[in-house]
């Protein structure tokens, strides 16, 4: 491609929000003269939208605290010339022109540089009955004003009942501001359970707090159509034949990027539709940059390109574009995390990197570590259990990481998320030095302990089995459950042999009986007890594994054990 171009007087700039505004702010700040013009099709330019749930919900109390800026304050800070209501339908690359589709009227605007920043559009899914008017989407501040519209018209003393289609980020963020509006919401997502991105093991504890606040689970499922009840509220029909009476349907199933003006334009797209890119922002033509949802990223672990969806880039990105197109120094784009967070009433889920469902498809080796550690030291009140899962390459670099928990995730997860981008391994997670005061933290911080537990994995020194092969160990090996006789009490696996951990040593014959000849697949509740436990079988001579995660990950990953989980 083209080198940079050098201060270019007419810039501008298609969509706002993000990365469109970030890209304006920047390139004014460094320079003073050119003229930036925004083009944005909505009436607002620069709105947060990930905090629209929150204003739904009640949490966030004014509207106008979403509204990050105006026309007239922008005017006034930057000297920006800010038009809402402005739809590009053209770009004439040859000519430099932009062509602006307004209330009144069409022209051309000429321009040195051009960002594209269009974002992306909401999916439509094959769902017949869409336009009924119960059907609301939450991705835009009309949307949020529709649905808070809708919401605050339902009687007080009458049915208030919500179907949102799509457990994904901001389906569950609905899902929350619904309830807390007073709403009975159902939940129907076509994947086997919520929040798609996160490991199938992690989901079910989510699920567990959705339900705890009576939100009723539809999943494996798809919305096939809504109809009209006889009272007037919505019919929603699903593929399973159920069908679910809603006042209000919430549909968000995901987002595909706006790169039609860019294809019209005969820009590069890659294969997912999204707009292909350099590090610098630039697409195919020289005079164009593109930031933000609809641009084509690379992902860090897997090598993968297509769009990533995230606030996050979309604002590094509008800064970089600006950059380049005036001439300064660039930091060029590194390859995407895919980081990413949400709230689920008491619970966080977090994850960063590669899942394991996504190393699986692409083929990559890893191993995979369980732990479920308090967030802070233990005898400090009000330790809570931090689930985390990671997974490393055979040469110990993280390829990903995940935890769910109701406190201390998002330390942890941004602690691996920049881990992930350094490329550390699980030794140089061991000696990671973070923060410790009990209030805050452990001696041995979860992230620690996640690289002591693979370095013992990677180097053998414990063999491991998982949630996931319990069918054939049961078929194959003795399982010892080496947990407290109360534990045991409270739930196990009536095929397995209890040894509580401190008994072992005074009880090997017994053990090696049981066994006769077979492995030792050993565990306890999180793993821990069960790693001393592997580790003295091993030096007895015994070929024994240690459970990855324990019960807690085990009944997690496998919640049909709650049927045998009774003492015999």
């Amino acid at each position: 491609m083209s080198p940079t171009l050098t201060a270019p007087r007419r810039i501008v700039v298609v969509g706002g929000v993000a990365g469109g505004m970030s890209a304006a702010a920047r390139a004014r700040r460094l320079d003073e003269s050119a003229s930036i013009v925004v083009l944005e099709q909505s009436d607002y330019v620069s709105f947060a939208n990930c905090g629209l749930p929150y204003h739904l919900s009640g949490e966030i109390v004014s509207r106008d605290a979403l509204l990050l800026h105006t026309p007239e304050s922008l005017r006034a800070a930057l000297a920006l010339d800010v038009r809402t209501g402005s739809r590009v339908t053209a770009i004439d690359r040859a000519a430099r022109t932009v062509t602006v589709e307004t209330a009144d009227g069409t022209y051309d605007l000429p321009y040195d540089a051009l960002l594209l920043a269009p974002g992306a559009v909401a999916v439509r899914p094959p769902v017949e009955g869409l336009d009924h008017p119960a059907v609301h989407q939450l991705r835009t501040v009309p949307d949020l004003d529709a649905l808070t519209a809708r919401v605050a018209a339902l009687p007080a003393d009458g049915p208030r009942r919500a179907v949102v289609v799509g457990a994904g980020f901001i389906g569950l963020e609905a899902v929350e501001a619904l309830v807390a509006r007073g709403l009975d919401v159902a939940l129907v997502e076509l994947a086997d359970h919520v929040l798609p991105p996160l490991d199938a093991e992690l989901a079910p504890l989510l699920a567990d707090e959705l339900a705890a606040h009576g939100v009723a689970l539809h999943l494996g499922v798809s919305a096939r159509a809504v109809t009209a009840d006889d009272d007037g509220a919505a019919l929603v029909t699903l593929s399973d034949g159920t069908r679910l009476p809603a006042d209000v349907v919430v549909v968000n199933v995901g987002v595909r990027p706006a790169s039609d003006l860019a294809r019209d334009a005969g820009l590069e797209l890659g294969a997912r539709g999204a707009i292909r890119v350099d590090a610098d922002q630039r697409t195919s033509d020289p005079h164009v940059w593109a930031v933000g949802d609809a641009v084509e990223v690379v992902h860090a672990v897997t090598g993968d390109t297509g769009p990533v969806p995230l606030a996050g880039p979309a604002n590094r990105q509008g800064r970089r574009a600006a950059d380049s197109m005036c001439g300064h120094r660039t930091t060029p784009q590194a390859a995407v995390l895919g980081t990413a967070i949400v709230r689920v009433f008491g619970l966080t889920a977090a994850v960063t990197g590669a899942s394991q469902a996504t190393l699986q498809r692409a083929g990559i080796a890893h191993e995979v570590v369980r732990i479920h550690p308090g967030h802070h030291a233990g005898y400090f009140p009000g330790a809570e259990q931090v689930h985390l899962v990671a997974s490393f390459a055979p040469d110990g670099r993280l390829l990903g990481a995940q935890a769910v928990g109701r406190a201390g995730v998002d330390k942890r997860i941004d602690v691996l998320a920049t881990a992930l981008r350094a490329g550390m391994t699980a030794d140089d997670l061991a000696e990671l030095e973070l923060a410790y005061a009990p209030p805050y933290g452990a001696a041995k911080d979860p992230v620690n302990m996640l690289g002591f537990v693979a370095q013992n994995v990677l180097d053998g020194t414990v063999p491991q089995w998982h949630p996931a092969e319990l069918d054939e160990v049961r078929a194959t090996s003795l399982v010892l459950d080496v947990r407290s006789r109360a534990e045991f009490a409270r739930g196990h696996l009536p095929d397995a042999l209890h040894v509580p951990h401190t008994e072992l040593r005074g009880r090997l014959d017994e053990v090696r009986d049981a066994a006769a000849g077979r492995p030792v697949a050993v565990h306890c509740q999180s793993g821990v007890r069960s790693n001393i436990a592997t580790r003295v079988l091993l030096q007895s001579g015994f070929d024994a594994r240690n459970l990855s995660g324990g019960w807690l990950s085990l009944t997690s990953a496998r919640p049909d054990l709650t049927r045998e989980r009774t003492a015999s």
